[in-house]
């Protein structure tokens, strides 16, 4: 039996890629350029996985085919053929989850943004909830985060703020960017306002926007001729000023128009440093989703959508309730989840994303 004839013809091109990575892993060279290394060792750990789920079927099915001409001999052999039927029957299934097209941004760092909206004050102290809960969650797995900018209200919540998530593993699967990429669009909490002396529900929303950071800055080159930077004086909740110096940043990327604001820091340096990195940030996801709209099905997510508007998540204090509209996912453990344990939540969505991903692969 032949590789080919196994349906698995794509896994031959991938393992001699992944042992012409390993060589030039070995090549100190590689290592002199922080980026590149980076992202050699991202494909690397990622087609280790396919290499090992094909070690492993290979394995079942020649221990399959040994057992039947066994068994032609010897019935007694025969006993052994149902279960490794049935584990080649799981090799198999994994190695072709495996080899569905993943998203190349993966194993990148994210910057996350959370923006107050429907719901005045309510929804600023909203956002605050959900800065917490990305937090336990970044914690529980592992990850560091660095707050970039936030802008806070009167009551202690955030009209906006912008945290970096970074990981700590290769493995693609394991990366920032393939477990926060779902949480971008519209959270809407129902719940009994802090403001609200009636004891009656209100219902509010909060937008989280979702950025793969950039690796390198050439990665996304930008002309300093096409950047308008104005500098201001930085101001806290109610628009008081929190500095006596102009340390505050706005810098505007006139072809696509797209403006950031940083006054986290004191220096004007570090704000702008800052802005940068949220920047390309955000050109790089314009550029995806630009090319993600020209995307076959196949390729294209089919769980996180480039339509930021859409209502992801409803947050129902009342009755303890997650629920995800668009995976169908629910919970009565909303306290648990505030608290960080998002990772079931995310779960169904991998899953969803990989099934559509599948049936699109097998109807093309």
């Amino acid at each position: 039996m032949t590789e080919t004839t196994d349906g698995f013809a794509s896994v031959a091109p991938l393992v001699a890629e992944h042992a012409d990575l390993e060589r030039q892993l070995a090549d100190p060279e590689l290592h002199a350029d922080a980026g590149r290394a980076r992202k050699v060792g991202r494909r690397y750990a990622e087609l280790g996985q396919i290499v090992g789920a094909w070690d492993a079927y290979r394995q079942y099915r020649d221990d399959l085919a040994a057992a039947q001409e066994l068994a032609a001999e010897d019935p007694a052999f025969a006993t052994e053929i149902p279960d490794l039927e049935a584990a080649m029957g799981a090799a198999s299934d994994r190695l072709r989850g495996l080899l569905i097209p993943r998203d190349p941004d993966d194993g990148r760092d994210v910057i996350l943004e959370i923006k107050a909206g429907e719901g005045g004050e309510e929804s600023a102290l909203f956002a605050a909830d959900l800065l917490r809960m990305y937090l336990h969650y970044a914690e529980s797995k592992r990850w560091k985060t660095e707050m970039l900018e936030r802008t806070e209200s009167d009551l202690g919540g955030y009209k906006d703020v912008q945290i970096a998530v970074k990981g700590s593993s290769n493995d693609p699967a394991e990366g920032v960017w393939a477990h926060l990429k779902y949480e971008g669009g519209v959270h809407r909490v129902q719940r009994v306002p802090k403001t609200e002396a009636q004891g009656r529900i209100h219902t509010s929303a909060v937008g989280v926007l979702v950025f793969p950071e950039v690796d390198e800055p050439e990665e996304v080159m930008i002309d300093p001729n096409d950047l308008k930077i104005d500098v201001f004086r930085s101001s806290g909740p109610g628009g008081q000023s929190v500095n006596t110096t102009d340390s505050a940043v706005r810098i505007t990327h006139l072809p696509t128009g797209i403006v950031v604001s940083m006054q986290n820091e004191k220096s004007q340096l570090q704000n702008r440093e800052a802005g940068m990195r949220v920047l390309r940030a955000r050109i790089l996801a314009a550029q995806q989703e630009a090319a993600e709209a020209e995307a076959s099905a196949a390729r294209r997510s089919q769980v996180r959508t480039v339509d930021r508007s859409e209502r992801i998540r409803t947050y129902n204090y009342p009755e303890n309730r997650i629920s995800d509209h668009r995976t169908g996912y629910k919970a009565y453990n909303l306290d648990q989840v505030l608290d960080g344990a998002l990772e079931p939540i995310v779960r169904s969505a991998i899953e969803a994303d990989e099934a559509a991903r599948l049936r699109a692969l097998a109807d093309s």
